[in-house]
């Protein structure tokens, strides 16, 4: 498991070529140019596409350098097949919609409910910091209606904290250095915007996707293999217009059509500065 991870990572530098992805044109994305690196990272293959995918549109369009990573590979997503073989299908699926903007896909081989914020993982998860080396980092929100979003977001806020200790040891292979400073990091909203009791989680702040909402479902339009798996499991009857219902909602209570919400994660020693929203300008507004 750890080798796939490790072959992914240092293949990582080559992969991610920023500004790939056509830049949007918009005038009134923010003015901070300065390229960063950034690492969404979630739970499973489809989670970012959902919950930020246009906003990673966005940014690749701003000429970031993108990963895009997941904590498993997806392997309990199907009735039909077992899980090595849905899990080789879904890693080509996230590979695929990375791809729509440029991205890289890092998986962390991990397997579906068996997220667990333990030293092993943690230890894996700053490698993948390490490795990746982001200024910004967006991740799961620390509630949701799942086990395995909610132990990623502790194990990434708490990754990030440990990446810049150069005492702190990964046991890799071939590790990379540590960071040179705690990044930014911010939660995405829980899927559907509601807690586990399906009371409201209010961002801090929505994106403005309307011009990449396209993109969006065209990335998200990749995970093909999760139709029928969400019909049977969820009781979703189409994946895609669920999402575009739940992006509709959240940027119709910002005043745009679509939009997506984030919190900043501010506590001590963590960044304050709002650097995802001066990156994204006027595109922002508070959340609601």
């Amino acid at each position: 498991m750890r080798e796939s991870v490790q072959y992914a990572l240092d293949n990582h530098d080559e992969a991610c070529r920023p500004g790939e992805f056509m830049r949007t044109g918009s005038s009134n994305m923010g003015q901070r140019m300065d390229t960063m690196r950034v690492l969404a990272i979630h739970a499973h293959p489809d989670d970012v596409e959902i919950l930020a995918g246009g906003t990673m549109a966005l940014l690749a369009g701003l000429g970031h350098a993108i990963t895009i990573a997941t904590f498993t590979a997806g392997d309990c997503g199907s009735a039909e097949l077992g899980p090595e073989e849905i899990a080789d299908v879904r890693r080509g699926e996230a590979a695929r919609s990375a791809a729509r903007i440029g991205a890289t896909y890092v998986c962390l081989e991990m397997r579906d409910l068996a997220i667990f914020n333990d030293g092993p993982s943690r230890r894996l998860v700053v490698e993948v910091l390490r490795k990746t080396r982001p200024q910004l980092v967006l991740t799961s929100s620390p509630v949701d209606y799942l086990c395995d979003h909610e132990a990623a977001s502790a194990l990434v806020r708490d990754a990030c904290f440990a990446a810049p200790a150069p005492n702190y040891h990964t046991g890799a292979a071939d590790p990379a250095p540590s960071l040179g400073a705690i990044p930014h990091l911010y939660w995405m909203d829980p899927v559907g915007g509601e807690d586990r009791e399906g009371l409201p989680v209010a961002p801090d702040f929505v994106v403005n996707v309307a011009g990449t909402f396209a993109r969006k479902r065209e990335m998200l339009s990749e995970h093909s293999s999760q139709r029928e798996w969400l019909r049977r499991h969820h009781g979703t009857d189409d994946y895609l217009d669920t999402m575009e219902r739940w992006t509709e909602e959240r940027g119709r209570r910002a005043g745009f059509s679509h939009g997506e919400g984030f919190r900043q994660y501010r506590g001590h020693p963590y960044p304050q500065s709002p650097l995802l929203q001066e990156l994204l300008g006027d595109l922002v507004a508070r959340g609601r």
